[in-house]
């Protein structure tokens, strides 16, 4: 499925920030593929002594924005079976930044977050892949945001990408 075949009503419009990141030819498996051998190649470029760094005291260290990454890809997964198996009661939504503040993300290695992210990523990867095309369509309501399965994998990967983007450039 390629994310030209998402429709109005699959998504809300703060998510198209991050599906607008990818081709309109991008296919979904694929673009997960892919963007996490980019992410994980990126992520292992990072010095050692960066991993600590915030580029403003109250900005998120490069430990906490992974593991973000890694929480909001488990949420994301989530959000996605759930709907595949047509579960219709609505999801909340969560604060990102009280995850980060009780994550223990800083006392993490920069090589342990990198083996979890492609562990996390790889499940959704295979979770993905036992969709069918009915159940990629199913729309439900996350965070009061009507939203596709399959609009949700595209989502993954173009958050994933927005924060490489900001690591690049805000604190490499």
């Amino acid at each position: 499925m390629k994310k030209a075949q998402l429709t109005n009503g699959e998504f809300g419009e703060f998510y198209s920030g991050y599906i607008n990141r990818l081709d309109d030819d991008a296919e979904l498996i694929s673009s997960l593929e892919d963007n996490t051998s980019e992410m994980v190649e990126f992520l292992k470029t990072i010095p050692s002594e960066k991993w600590d760094y915030r580029y403003k005291p109250e900005k998120w260290s490069i430990k906490e924005m992974i593991q973000h990454i890694i929480d909001t890809e488990r949420i994301f997964q989530y959000r996605a079976l759930c709907f595949a198996r047509n579960d219709q009661n609505a999801l909340p939504g969560f604060d990102h930044d009280l995850f980060v503040l009780n994550s223990g993300g800083e006392n993490r290695s920069g090589a342990e977050l990198i083996e979890e992210f492609k562990a996390v990523r790889q499940s959704g990867i295979f979770l993905y892949k036992s969709f069918t095309d009915v159940m990629l369509k199913i729309i439900g309501n996350m965070n009061d945001v009507n939203t596709s399965a399959r609009a949700i994998g595209f989502i993954m990967v173009g958050h994933a990408q927005h924060h490489m983007d900001v690591l690049s450039n805000r604190y490499l």
